[in-house]
């Protein structure tokens, strides 16, 4: 193959080495977020603390009266809503304080005082499901069609009838609120421990040592230098290894508290608990599995294209994240990279690029790494009142533009259901979430794309895409695939150890990645990548990021050929969570019970390999 052009996107004048997290002190103000903007100090967040904490103990008033009229049902579900919209407040505040520097104990126990308090607050309301439950269905019915204030609480009672067989007794309810602090004490642990505690091993890296955080493993394993690759994931996925007994006590803990809940509630499994809440059928999580087995192929048509392009003889797991294209390095300073996202997002409106842009200046985004900050990324929007806020870990490459916008996309959701939807329907759930951001992700690449004339810079455009593809639709369901299987093992009274999460890991991983067909070798040390997963701690999470990759795809492309789209998905974004998440994506043009996403999505990942092997092809 002929050598590729070079073309290389430098930093000019930036005043920050990304690649080393440093002090925050360090940071200039304006790549930080404002969280007096919440609460102007720590000590007015004691004193909401101490009031919430007063007013929680009020809720027993309702006892007994809840049904006995329309009128003091909507007392007791709004001051319901406002408790815990003071709650979820609260929580962000301590949250993302704690996320600022995980090693200071004083946040670590602010969120633990707000999770006793609210455990304590849901244990003392766990007689209103019960109460409201027992009445007539009919006369809850007509108590919402004759009451205005119980309007925004039409499809919060509506979904506690279709769920009433798994709402317990108030005794029983109690009790399941009371081991709620109980049960998030491994996620807890496990997030304290990665975070802030783990000796990540250290490396000497261009003349520098270099400790190997998560946000560095991140930023190495993508050097071009295959050697420090290689030697980036012997040394961190190693140092994995060495507390493989103690992550894999971590992980099974939290496998036991999603068996409790799903047995407690009545349900035949996990799986069948997590999805219920959200109303999405076992078959999608099930479909969604077996559509990627079958389109594996697929998958490693890109794995070969990716060996082809970095001139390879045998492609390894530690290869992946390597640029596909050698000597085209694109680089972003925050400014640069805040333009090119602000442009991208034009076709959803300059009303929409006018939000984004605040988001920028008026300090929602935490943007650089330093020492004790929590590592990856996410988009906080339970600030109903306030705005959402965004950290980020930003290392100057595309693919942090990528991850920025992808959690703009989450901010912009926030923003817009908390701005059209009241406090007890703003809440979008989780298989919907992922949408918008891919949706961003999705209008990132087309706008590089029409804007990229040059062939080295189009194959990494291209190449990022099925870099996105790869981690959101095939990575996340060989996620989703694992998680699936330890939960059935210990539903059916197996005990896992760390060794086990090793192999079953390993397993899957080689299954997913051709390993006995020679296509990518999946080395030994990845057995332990699990333990590096925080996702595997929030019950069946990660199939929604494949789910909505799918669905983002489809809404990408009505976006760009026709003329409604923008105006029913900008009513998507806005709807929050006032209907099922299935039903709001059938009103925004994708039917997800169907195939059709998941086979668009396939057709698009063929239609990108088809283009960047003819781009190669007349190089040769």
């Amino acid at each position: 193959m002929k050598k590729l052009l070079v073309l290389i996107f430098l930093v000019t004048c930036t005043f920050f080495l990304a690649a080393q997290a440093q002090d925050r002190d360090e940071i200039e103000e304006k790549y930080k977020w404002d969280l007096t903007h919440i609460f102007p100090s720590d000590e007015a967040w004691t004193e909401a603390k101490d009031q919430i904490k007063e007013r929680s103990a009020q809720v027993e008033r309702f006892k007994g009266k809840l049904t006995s009229s329309a009128e003091d049902l909507a007392d007791a579900l709004e001051f319901m809503a406002d408790t815990r919209k003071e709650f979820s407040r609260l929580g962000a505040y301590a949250s993302m304080k704690s996320d600022q520097d995980t090693r200071v104990s004083k946040y670590t126990a602010m969120k633990l005082e707000l999770q006793q308090i609210g455990s304590s607050f849901s244990s003392t309301a766990a007689f209103i499901e019960p109460e409201i439950l027992q009445a007539d269905p009919k006369t809850l019915t007509s108590f919402v069609q004759n009451e205005p204030r119980l309007a925004p609480f039409d499809k919060y009672i509506h979904d506690l009838l279709r769920r009433r067989t798994h709402k317990r007794s108030e005794e029983v309810e109690r009790v399941i609120a009371q081991a709620s602090q109980m049960a998030g004490t491994a996620s807890n642990v496990r997030s304290i421990f990665a975070n802030a505690d783990f000796p990540y091993p250290e490396m000497e890296i261009d003349g520098k040592t270099i400790k190997l955080t998560p946000a560095n493993f991140s930023k190495h394993r993508a050097s071009e230098d295959r050697a420090l690759r290689e030697k980036v994931f012997d040394s961190f996925f190693g140092k994995l290894d060495e507390f493989q007994r103690t992550f894999g006590a971590k992980l099974y803990g939290n496998l036991q508290s999603d068996i409790f809940y799903s047995k407690v509630r009545n349900y035949e499994s996990t799986l069948e608990s997590a999805l219920d809440g959200n109303n999405i059928p076992k078959e999608v999580y099930h479909n969604l599995i077996a559509n990627v087995h079958q389109n594996l192929p697929t998958f490693h048509r890109y794995l070969q294209l990716r060996k082809r392009m970095m001139d390879l003889e045998e492609l390894h797991y530690y290869d992946l994240y390597a640029p596909l294209v050698g000597e085209v390095d694109l680089e972003f300073t925050v400014e640069e990279a805040k333009d090119h996202v602000l442009k991208s997002l034009e076709p959803l409106g300059m009303d929409y690029v006018e939000v984004v842009d605040r988001a920028f200046n008026e300090h929602w985004i935490d943007m650089y790494p330093n020492e004790g900050k929590r590592s990856g990324a996410y988009s906080q929007g339970g600030v109903y009142d306030v705005h959402p806020y965004i950290l980020m870990n930003y290392n100057e490459k595309y693919n942090d533009v990528s991850t920025l916008t992808h959690e703009l996309g989450h901010t912009m959701h926030s923003y817009l259901s908390n701005q059209n939807q009241p406090y007890s329907k703003a809440g979008y759930s989780i298989f919907v979430a992922e949408v918008a951001s891919t949706v961003n992700e999705a209008l990132l690449n087309d706008y590089f794309l029409k804007n990229m004339e040059d062939k080295a810079v189009r194959l990494a455009i291209l190449g990022n895409f099925l870099e996105t593809a790869k981690g959101t639709l095939f990575r996340q369901t060989q996620f989703a695939e694992f998680e699936l299987k330890i939960h059935e093992m210990v539903e059916n009274g197996e005990v896992l150890t760390g060794e086990d999460f090793d192999e079953f890991y390993l397993g899957i991983t080689k299954k997913y990645y051709g390993h006995d067909e020679g296509i990518c070798i999946v080395d030994e040390n990845v057995k332990s990548e699990w333990a590096f997963i925080p996702h595997f701690y929030y019950n069946y999470y990660v199939y929604q990021y494949a789910t909505s990759f799918t669905a983002s795809q489809a809404i990408a492309e009505k976006l760009a050929s026709e003329e409604k789209a923008v105006k029913r998905y900008r009513e998507f974004l806005s709807a929050g969570g006032s209907e099922y998440p299935v039903e709001l994506l059938k009103e925004a043009g994708v039917d997800m019970t169907s195939s059709v996403p998941f086979d668009l999505t396939i057709a698009r990942i063929n239609a990108v390999m088809d283009e960047m092997e003819s781009i190669l092809d007349a190089w040769e």
